[in-house]
């Protein structure tokens, strides 16, 4: 296999994974976790969303966690997730000039997830481009390796919507297992070939563990050429409208195969694990993670 020396971690917790979660966390832990990560090292982390709160209670405090995040981590390069143009319109006003579009490869699952046709969502995605040119837009390619609804999801309708967001001006693309059916062979030849027909973009791996082949995917990534891996605290999160999605990768487990194994990541792995225990302490004491639960081992060679 090929093992690059280093990756890029991005922490998607305090949005993917605390936007399932029925019970509100108070805006001031969300904070405190948020500060931990970026003290201890993430540089790219995703915040939160501009979702209406009907839609998602938990996000309800987003201006007010984007205003705190962006005047205390400068550096931080944050991300929020905007479902329309209204939602960009917001995170715009907020502050935010890093946003996450969603838009599903299966048509059933954009319907549930965002209430409108792929055809509808990449309108908005030209709308946004053209009303607010200061934005630096990802596309996170949604079911891209299987959908609850439509079942198995073809590399040419993922790679057909890529192409299409290319032609809107995005550059930036995240390749989503949304609901954690992909396998390593799967992972690997997906983003063997998305790197070859778009070498002028940059590719994001955004794996769920619902069958505990997370890691095995990101290192089929990793194998790949992929650099940049989504990941969230204490394995939290799932897609909110797709029936029997489970967690994220955990972001810890992420990192300690990857310095087990020598691939920097430029986060303190000890220190980041502080903020596990946030989570664990303050919102869920039965993570999923194996890190958070696993015994400490110093590495002797």
């Amino acid at each position: 296999m090929n093992f690059s020396d280093r990756i890029q971690v991005t922490e998607v917790g305090p949005r993917d994974g605390f936007q399932n979660l029925k019970a509100f966390i108070p805006t001031e832990v969300k904070q405190s976790i948020i500060d931990t990560m970026a003290e201890v090292g993430v540089k790219t982390m995703e915040i939160t969303s501009f979702v209406h709160p009907k839609a998602i209670p938990q996000m309800a405090d987003a201006a007010r966690i984007a205003a705190a995040t962006l005047e205390k981590h400068p550096h931080l390069k944050a991300y929020a997730l905007v479902p329309n143009l209204t939602g960009a319109h917001n995170a715009y006003t907020a502050g935010v000039r890093d946003v996450n579009y969603v838009i599903s490869v299966s048509a059933a699952h954009n319907r549930a997830n965002v209430n409108r046709t792929k055809e509808e969502s990449l309108e908005d995605l030209k709308k946004i481009g053209e009303e607010l040119p200061e934005l630096h837009i990802k596309l996170s390619v949604a079911t891209a390796f299987g959908c609850p609804f439509e079942g198995a999801v073809a590399e040419k309708d993922v790679f057909d919507l890529m192409e299409a967001a290319l032609k809107r001006g995005v550059t930036e693309f995240a390749l989503c297992d949304t609901i954690g059916v992909a396998n390593p062979k799967q992972t690997g030849l997906l983003s063997k070939h998305a790197l070859q027909a778009f070498p002028n973009t940059v590719i994001a791996l955004h794996m769920h563990n619902t069958r505990g082949m997370g890691l095995a995917n990101a290192l089929a990534g990793i194998d790949a050429g992929l650099y940049i891996f989504e990941t969230s605290v204490g394995g939290l999160g799932g897609c909110p409208f797709a029936p029997g999605a489970a967690g994220n990768t955990a972001t810890e487990d992420l990192l300690n195969m990857a310095h087990a194994m020598g691939i920097k990541t430029g986060i303190d792995f000890e220190a980041y694990l502080r903020a596990v225990e946030i989570v664990k302490e303050k919102i869920d004491e039965n993570l999923s993670s194996n890190m958070a639960r696993a015994c400490k081992y110093e590495h002797v060679f």
